[in-house]
């Protein structure tokens, strides 16, 4: 059975609370750790909140974070890893002596200045906060063992602070909200599949397909859906920006985002079957015409080019390895 959610009055030891956990996760992350913040509705007096401190944490290198995973398990944390958020490391922790969320990113990621921009917000604009308050009451009432429903229930709200908070900056997540699952099937539709049925809505559940959204600011312009191959290999299976977002470099940045985020899970190349009209764009982004080699064997357009790119620093030595050259 699945926990019931609660939302409380606001406490005024959760500062204290958090002080005294932030001391503790700075050992464990060591010098990679540069600051760490108190978040989330806990960190705003007044407003009421699950009784669940969410502490940001910034640090210089996020894959130095995974070797940080043993002195965070010490303290009680279990590693989730990213969990729907590129680029985050998160850990949770539920114990008698209270509950917590940790949420770690590299320095100058945007999430950071979101995060930190929506707490300063609602400590600073009450008719906000109880609002926010209100609803938040309401979707504990409405979903009492649903976390993913209350999540979703808030995300509205959200958005419309993070609007009014002046954010700007991008944002890499897999597809989870009702908004993000609605743009992922209208660009899908508008972009590739026009006048049929979409036949790969099945891959929205596999393990081995990635749906990625892309944020500007507080807009979704952008998707790409990623398919993960055996031996280090991916396939960039669909990336597109909206039309009235597109010529101003946003999807070079999305496709290197990306590639950083294949390259940070050990991949070493990136396919894509390039049509002739994007063949410019992929060459100007670093591809090279290189065999695709489905493993799944679904037949292509014939215009389509196949290309590539290398990814791991030491994938050029791994490629000349694999195909026997020395």
């Amino acid at each position: 059975m699945e926990k019931m959610i609660e939302v409380v009055p606001y406490s005024p030891n959760w500062p204290e609370i958090f002080e005294t956990e932030a001391k503790l996760i700075k050992q464990a992350l060591g010098g990679n750790c540069i600051a760490i913040h108190h978040i989330g509705s806990t960190s705003v007096p007044g407003l009421c909140a699950k009784p669940i401190i969410d502490i940001l944490t910034v640090v210089s290198d996020i894959l130095e974070v995974d070797n940080a995973t043993k002195a965070m398990e010490d303290l009680g944390y279990e590693a989730k890893g990213e969990s729907g958020m590129a680029f985050r490391r998160f850990f949770q922790k539920s114990k008698n002596t209270g509950s917590y969320n940790v949420h770690a990113y590299e320095k100058d990621d945007p999430e950071i200045s979101r995060y930190i921009k929506f707490r300063d917000w609602m400590r600073s604009h009450d008719d906000d906060a109880q609002a926010y308050s209100k609803l938040k009451a309401e979707l504990a009432k409405k979903f009492p063992q649903d976390i993913l429903q209350y999540c979703m229930g808030k995300d509205a709200f959200v958005a419309t602070i993070d609007t009014k908070d002046g954010f700007e900056g991008w944002r890499l997540v897999q597809a989870l909200t009702d908004r993000e699952w609605t743009a992922v099937r209208n660009l899908r539709r508008q972009y590739f599949f026009k006048l049929k049925t979409d036949p790969f809505t099945w891959t929205f559940q596999h393990k081995d397909h990635i749906h990625f959204i892309f944020y500007k600011n507080t807009e979704i312009i952008g998707y790409a859906h990623l398919q993960l191959w055996p031996e280090a290999r991916a396939a960039l299976r669909i990336i597109v920006i909206d039309e009235p977002y597109r010529n101003r470099k946003f999807g070079s940045k999305f496709l290197k985002l990306c590639e950083r985020w294949l390259s940070q899970k050990g991949f070493k190349e990136i396919l894509v079957q390039s049509s002739p009209e994007a063949y410019e764009f992929y060459c100007n982004c670093g591809y090279v015409e290189m065999p695709f080699n489905d493993p799944d064997g679904y037949e292509t357009d014939l215009r389509d080019i196949e290309m590539g790119k290398v990814l791991h620093p030491h994938a050029k030595l791994w490629r000349k390895e694999k195909s026997g050259k020395r």
